[in-house]
């Protein structure tokens, strides 16, 4: 039997995001937490692409864990737990440990021609009966591909030791020194290459997508010892790296929506819904996607059923550093506040196409009903609005095709901090909202997988008592007004759709 922790055991979380790296160490004893952060660059080669350099994000990585370890001491260091933007892709020699051409971000829409040519040809049923997911250029295996075939020299490709990964195996391979080349079943769930019902790579799926089954990791739990950092990596030695998940099943189990029915929102770059559906794998439903929500070291798989928006929090960043109406993120809540409502106009940031549950990669970003008196406050409160309404469209679909009634939303995420925000949001779906304490449920969550397979957690139970109620929102708004403003919102995201080829 295990120990109980010392008050000053820790975990650590690597939380590789879409446009920084944050690690932060996680106490037993609920002390406030320890946390270091590092923005990297973002490439736009072009419109639509978007790229990542791989060596850029590990050396964010070993600095902020570097920091934290420094602050808190290595010998009260539990364990290391990894979530990452999923979906994004990263090639390396693993000869070399060098990355063979930057990384493919989850946002970039250039392989959306070969979805279309894929769906045509009549793929689709197959994919989605063993990968739970849809043809569209937000999932890896169409971005390993267009590297094979265009990102990296032909001779320096041949001459490699090719890896192919999402940021967690990028990072886990560096940690160890290059020993473990791993992936879990979450990120693994998310590359149009796995089968989730056997949870394994799928040969097939690998063939259709030309994609070397051997360049691809060993598939491992979420909750579970994978490796020990090495002393080649720049990092403190000998600490398990024991948790890993994508940052959405992540947030999910940091909310401890650990029981089926319940469900979570995150409002970062994107906006991402997951209703844990416990053993079950959810049926295929039109827009919605079916995944994986972890596995535990007993071997037990819980799956989620999640709908994916791409653009709400890039939408306020959008408002900085495109139009330049405020200038910081958080000056869009006051902004918004600052009119009673939109006065009609709304904002449909399709600006990488529509997620879940349209799935339109042509559509492109609208404003409709501007007028003479619209104003930049106008603009912000009908760009916050654009976030609920885009959520309640997921809810709506998933609450339509499961018959589950929700009785609440638990939330987190950047945007999560602006009020009216989550008022609007209580009002649209007419349920409660409900926000922890710790809003980086994200980091929290690859904090538990990890402290649960080394005994810092005991049980799921105790990861449950760790949710501290931060503030509630309950619907105040009259039901025929919500549904008026959402049916012209849905008569917006019509003149958003099927724009670009």
């Amino acid at each position: 039997m295990r120990s109980s922790p010392s008050p000053s055991t820790c975990v650590i979380a690597i939380d590789a995001g879409t446009t920084g790296v944050r690690s932060r160490a996680v106490f037993a004893d609920h002390r406030p937490s320890i946390a270091d952060y590092r923005e990297f660059t973002q490439h736009f080669p072009q419109p639509g692409w978007v790229e990542h350099d791989p060596a850029e994000i590990w050396q964010a990585v070993a600095a902020t864990l570097n920091n934290v370890i420094d602050r808190v001491g290595v010998e009260y260091v539990a364990a290391i737990g990894i979530t990452n933007q999923r979906e994004t892709a990263v090639a390396w020699d693993r000869r070399t440990g060098e990355p063979l051409c930057r990384a493919i971000v989850w946002q970039d829409r250039r392989t959306a021609q070969r979805c279309h040519e894929l769906i045509e040809a009549g793929h689709l049923d197959l994919i989605r009966a063993r990968t739970g997911l849809v043809l569209d250029p937000y999932f890896t295996a169409t971005k390993f591909e267009w590297m094979l075939e265009h990102a990296i020299d032909p001779e320096r490709l041949a001459e490699a030791d090719l890896a192919l990964g999402t940021i967690d195996s990028w990072l886990i391979w560096n940690l160890t020194g290059g020993e473990v080349f791993a992936t879990d079943v979450t990120n693994a769930s998310r590359t149009l290459l796995f089968d989730i019902d056997r949870c394994r790579w799928d040969e097939e799926l690998c063939e259709l997508f030309t994609v070397p089954k051997n360049a691809l990791g060993e598939v491992v739990a979420s909750s579970g010892r994978v490796g020990l950092t090495s002393p080649r990596c720049g990092v403190p030695a000998e600490i398990p790296i024991s948790g890993i998940a994508g940052d959405q099943q992540a947030a999910l189990f940091g909310q401890a929506c650990t029981t089926a029915g319940m469900a979570k929102n995150t409002y970062g770059t994107g906006s991402f819904v997951l209703l844990n559906t416990g053993a079950t794998r959810p049926s295929a439903i039109e827009g919605m996607l079916s995944t994986i929500a972890w596995q535990l070291g007993d071997g037990s798989v819980t799956y989620a059923l999640e709908g994916s928006v791409f653009v709400t929090g890039a939408a306020i960043q959008w408002l900085r550093d495109g139009l330049g109406i405020i200038d910081a993120a958080d000056e869009a809540g006051p902004l918004a506040s600052s009119v009673p409502d939109a006065a009609g106009v709304f904002v449909v940031p399709a600006f990488t196409g529509l997620g879940a549950p349209h799935w339109d990669p042509g559509a492109r970003g609208t404003i409709v009903g501007i007028t003479r008196g619209t104003t930049r406050a106008h603009l912000a409160r009908a760009t916050v609005e654009a976030i609920a309404y885009q959520v309640r469209d997921v809810v709506e679909a998933m609450v339509a095709a499961t018959g589950t009634e929700l009785k609440e939303l638990r939330v987190d995420g950047g945007a999560s901090a602006m009020d009216l925000l989550l008022q609007f949001q209580a009002d649209q779906l007419d349920t409660i909202v409900r926000r922890p304490h710790d809003q980086e449920t994200t980091s929290l969550g690859a904090a538990f997988l990890a402290g649960l397979a080394e005994g810092v957690w005991p049980d799921l139970d105790s990861i449950a008592d760790r949710w501290e109620l931060d503030a509630e929102f309950s619907p105040m708004a009259p039901r025929e007004l919500s549904n008026a403003q959402h049916d012209q919102w849905l008569r917006a995201v019509e003149r958003s759709r099927n724009w670009a080829d």
